[in-house]
């Protein structure tokens, strides 16, 4: 049987500088700015949006919120995690999103997409357009799918992104196989092959997050940033001497 990835189109705290003054151009190298997506540039979650799009359009069935709902419950109740309520929806989607067609998964991404691209953080936003401008590399690294970071990142001027590929058979249907599915869980794997692939240097790299799943590649960076830390982000960040920054409403700040 023939198969392949899903085919894509293409405590005082005071208020902190603008992004535009923080960091130097970069001339003569392409340094790595490397973000994650969900919760950090995008305020919700890409994932959660797509299920439930998937969950609307008959796609797959409501009895999928049954198999991650007592994390949903735990993360909400400030008794869990989130990382852990996100990890139950991706082991409940190798299941329930067998059989749908890839076109129409991707349809439901571009979807979400369309109605919700400026659903994002301020801060994260403008430091992206700001790092851009001088010479960095953007690289998102997420475990959402990547049929919706494929609409997602390139609105924002991502290079390069890197997701969840669900395989397709030879009749266009997805498998409950996910491609490299222990590489791209590991955010830190990932960014060292981009940073080997794209002949990339960590000299004046940037990194941000906002949940203990980015401590590894937030490790490997010159300049981590924990924006709107989780609280076991935070608790690295200041065990590290890791920039925070907070975004509430209209006003960010720096802790």
């Amino acid at each position: 049987m023939d198969k392949r990835p899903v085919a894509h189109s293409p405590a005082d705290s005071a208020p902190i500088q603008k992004p535009q003054d923080s960091f130097q151009s970069l001339p003569h190298s392409r340094s790595v700015a490397v973000f994650d997506v969900d919760g950090t540039i995008f305020r919700s979650s890409l994932f959660i949006e797509l299920v439930e799009r998937l969950i609307q359009e008959g796609h797959v069935p409501g009895s999928m919120r049954e198999r991650y709902g007592d994390k949903k419950e735990q993360w909400v109740n400030r008794e869990g995690t989130y990382d852990a309520y996100v990890r139950a929806m991706v082991e409940a989607s190798y299941e329930y999103f067998r059989g749908i067609q890839g076109e129409a998964f991707t349809k439901a991404a571009e979807t979400v997409v369309a109605t919700q691209s400026k659903h994002v953080y301020r801060y994260t936003r403008d430091l992206v357009k700001e790092l851009k401008g001088k010479g960095y590399f953007l690289l998102a690294v997420s475990h959402s799918p990547k049929a919706i970071l494929d609409y997602f990142c390139p609105n924002l001027g991502f290079d390069k992104w890197y997701g969840l590929i669900y395989e397709t058979d030879d009749q266009g249907k997805l498998t409950a196989k996910v491609m490299d599915e222990h590489v791209i869980l590991n955010k830190a794997a990932v960014l060292k092959r981009a940073v080997e692939n794209q002949e990339l240097t960590y000299e004046g790299s940037i990194g941000v997050g906002d949940s203990e799943s980015d401590v590894p590649f937030l490790s490997l960076v010159e300049t981590p940033i924990c924006f709107n830390p989780s609280s076991g982000l935070y608790a690295h960040a200041k065990q590290n001497g890791w920039k925070v920054v907070v975004e509430r409403k209209d006003v960010i700040y720096e802790i």
